[in-house]
């Protein structure tokens, strides 16, 4: 194998390793793809001598942008499976939950006790002491209807 080849295969797994090491330094999940496509056409170099620097770097863009999308896919649907609290959302975490009428509801306002605090409900005419269930939240005003006893 010439100098100048086994210089281009060592060099793409070089770039490779230095790519998964930033990946480690500066978490990203980006450079991380980058880093399997420079290791893949690093092996194909070294399997396949004598692959134009076009042909290698073509590979690259090629395997990089599979190898993104692969990612992009597996993490996307990772994010939407994880189920749990809404933790920075305080009204969302309320939704479902039993609250008690503090202010009467008239024409469809009034306000209910929930936790440590009274939120602007919105809802049937209900007086003064009757449970609710929260249905849903816009902004700050929590959506509610009768609880069935």
């Amino acid at each position: 194998m010439p100098m100048g080849e086994l210089v281009g295969t060592y060099g793409w797994w070089i770039l490779g390793v230095l790519l998964l090491l930033g990946e480690l330094a500066l978490p990203g999940v980006y450079l991380l793809f980058f880093g399997i496509g420079a290791l893949v056409v690093g092996a194909n170099a070294w399997v396949l001598p004598g692959l134009s620097w076009q042909s290698q770097l073509i590979g690259f863009a090629v395997v990089s942008g599979v190898a993104t999308l692969l990612g992009h896919r597996w993490y996307g649907q990772r994010a939407k499976t994880s189920s749990g609290e809404p933790l920075n959302d305080r009204t969302a975490r309320l939704i479902g939950r039993h609250a008690l009428v503090s202010e009467a509801i008239r024409n469809g306002r009034g306000r209910v006790a929930i936790e440590d605090g009274w939120w602007s409900a919105e809802g049937p005419d209900l007086p003064v002491g009757a449970s609710v269930v929260i249905e849903a939240a816009k902004g700050s005003v929590l959506q509610v209807r009768a609880s069935d006893p």
